[in-house]
């Protein structure tokens, strides 16, 4: 199943008899709550999920945004009314990042079938709705697999075995300059391949032709082993989408550049070059 689905598809699929579950999960970097905007507008029939609150366990040690436990992501999903058998559609407002993330959780830890509302509320031109929701619980129990998930020393050894792409801006993996963290540059052997050249500017993503040849180009192809980091693990979450797009199976580093700049143990590279 492709990972994306268009406004029009989900329109229709939202007036069939049994339409998809359907996740707001708008989320802004250094921006206000979510909720707020969601209570003021949202697709008919979405439930809201708070990214940092339920997709992501409290700041520390683990890095910014660090998996939640799992019974809180249980819980959050199950009162979405999210179910192994239902399709479950992801959207957000801002990016792309928070869906992304979401549906990243959803496929690792077990659901079958999670998409991504491509180019998120700005692609819809359907109704909006101020009500909330109140769906019947779901039966999701989320089972973490076996791959997709990789731990800070799994990162830094992919970086020289295959292939790690570091997802943030050009200037942060270069070490020119680091807004967040407590130190610029980036993991050892990673390669830089910033999640904003995954979109077109009406931020829907590029075709999977252009995101293949991309990644090609650094040599994330299918069968290679590849692995994503970003700043905290959600925009990494988007480079995964979008290399699931291009037919390229990769794993997330969720601790991302917070976890491994917060250990003054791990070595960390500057400069254009992988280091």
């Amino acid at each position: 199943m492709t990972p994306l689905v268009s406004a029009a598809e989900l329109a229709a699929e939202l007036g069939s008899p049994r339409p998809p579950v359907l996740l707001d999960v708008r989320y802004q970097m250094g921006g206000p709550p979510g909720r707020p905007t969601y209570e003021a507008g949202h697709i008919p029939g979405a439930v809201y999920v708070d990214l940092e609150t339920e997709l992501a366990g409290p700041p520390g040690d683990r890095g910014r945004h660090p998996l939640p436990e799992p019974d809180v992501f249980e819980d959050a999903m199950r009162r979405a009314g999210v179910s192994a058998d239902r399709d479950v559609v992801v959207y957000d407002g801002w990016q792309g990042w928070a869906s992304a993330r979401t549906w990243w959780m959803l496929r690792w830890t077990g659901h079958p079938s999670v998409r991504v509302l491509d180019g998120g509320l700005d692609a819809w031109d359907g109704p909006l709705s101020t009500e909330t929701p109140s769906p019947e619980p779901g039966d999701f129990r989320p089972i973490p697999g076996a791959r997709g998930l990789l731990t800070a020393d799994e990162a830094g050894a992919l970086a020289h075995r295959g292939v790690l792409l570091d997802a943030r801006a050009g200037e942060r993996y270069r070490g020119e300059t680091e807004p967040i963290d407590k130190v610029a540059g980036h993991i050892p052997g990673a390669l830089n391949a910033p999640t904003t050249e995954n979109t077109a500017p009406d931020g829907t993503f590029r075709p999977a032709a252009e995101l293949a040849e991309r990644f090609g180009a650094l040599g994330a192809v299918p069968g290679a082993e590849v692995g994503v980091y970003c700043g905290s693990g959600v925009s990494g979450a988007h480079e995964v989408l979008a290399l699931a797009v291009a037919g390229v199976e990769a794993s997330l580093y969720v601790g991302s550049w917070s976890e491994w700049s917060g250990d003054p143990s791990r070595p960390v590279a500057t400069g254009p070059e992988r280091g």
